[in-house]
């Protein structure tokens, strides 16, 4: 989304629309005049900016005429997310408490052509790019990678390893000064996930709840984080949704998340449900989101993409993309996070 050119108030009308399932000017006016002094030919140019700007479409016409978010798919609604998240998450409204099991059907189609366009004209094989590297270089540049991801990712867990911490760790097994066993052993564990995952890369083509499985109990080894599907229910901090309590449920949704991917013909597209579907459901009792990043690699790398190591990631940024996906729906903020970074992956690394 871009914001430039979008004001506090179409910020406020765009997560409105965002919300329903259209709605009628007069309720956008309603609405907005609870929070902002509004006149209806100050709405109307609010309305044909978000239109110009393809955030929302109209349907109907005359009194009759109804505002919707710009895709008919309602996983690829915008919303603002600096408005949506200044709000509590126990008083935002319409948001969804529960797993939402008619998200499956909606799980196609997910990428423009613009978009796929856009990642075509930066995709390198990666494959061919390392087999073109000397082996002393390919060595260096998987490091390399190891180390950002490793670091990146167990951040976003809250782990206060530095990048240079974790480069020493890796590089001379030298655990930080000052850090928890559990922040090393983190570390370390993507370390281990990710050479498993070149290791057994094609594998991943095919995906299994054992493949899903081994990848969380590498990720999880030594953390005291019980293995298999979990039994109980779970929170999840920042947020009002919770996922699946019943064990039943969690494999049931779990194998229709492996039955649509393995269905889809689009390696992008597996990759991206796999990154948002694994934290919505929930199968583990922890380590969920890292081994939904990791799931990410294996998917790309089986199809001969660039792995994603996160490294110019918000870690609010990312957190804010899942929480909206539980609550809201929708997967665009998190694409664009997708896109971004595999766009940096071939940028950044084996050269």
């Amino acid at each position: 989304m871009n914001e430039t050119n979008t004001n506090p108030r179409q910020k406020y009308i765009l997560n409105l629309i965002a919300t329903s399932n259209g709605v009628l000017r007069s309720v956008i006016q309603t609405e907005a005049e609870k929070n902002y002094k509004i006149s209806k030919p100050t709405l109307i140019r609010d309305l044909n900016q978000l239109i110009s700007q393809k955030l929302i479409r109209i349907e109907g016409k005359g009194k009759n005429t109804k505002y919707f978010s710009y895709s008919k798919n309602p996983l690829l609604r915008p919303f603002d997310l600096e408005d949506y998240f200044s709000i509590d998450p126990d008083s935002r409204t319409n948001t969804k408490k529960h797993f939402d099991f008619s998200l499956f059907s909606h799980l196609k189609d997910l990428f423009s052509s613009g978009e796929i366009g856009k990642i075509r004209d930066n995709h390198k094989e990666f494959g061919e790019q390392t087999k073109n590297l000397s082996p002393d270089i390919l060595k260096r540049e998987l490091e390399r990678f190891v180390i950002e991801l490793s670091w990146k990712s167990s951040k976003i867990e809250g782990n206060t390893y530095t990048l240079l911490e974790t480069e020493t760790l890796i590089k001379e097994s030298k655990a930080a000064r000052g850090k928890t066993n559990i922040e090393t052993l983190m570390i370390l564990n993507h370390k281990q996930a990710f050479e498993q995952i070149l290791k057994i890369r094609k594998d991943f083509k095919n995906l299994s709840l054992p493949l899903i499985s081994g990848l969380h109990q590498i990720l999880t080894k030594n953390l005291s984080v019980d293995t298999g599907i979990r039994k109980h229910a779970v929170g999840i901090t920042g947020t009002t949704y919770q996922p699946l309590g019943n064990a039943h449920q969690i494999r049931e949704a779990m194998e229709k998340m492996v039955s649509v991917i393995n269905t889809n013909t689009s390696p992008l597209e597996k990759a991206l449900i796999a990154s948002i579907m694994l934290p919505y459901i929930q199968p583990f009792t922890d380590g969920n989101k890292r081994t939904g990043r990791m799931l990410i690699n294996a998917i790309l790398l089986a199809f001969d993409y660039y792995p994603l190591s996160y490294r110019s990631v918000d870690e609010d940024e990312f957190k804010k993309a899942l929480i909206i996906f539980y609550e809201q729906g929708t997967i665009y903020h998190f694409k664009n996070l997708f896109i971004d970074q595999l766009i940096f992956s071939y940028k950044t690394y084996f050269k």
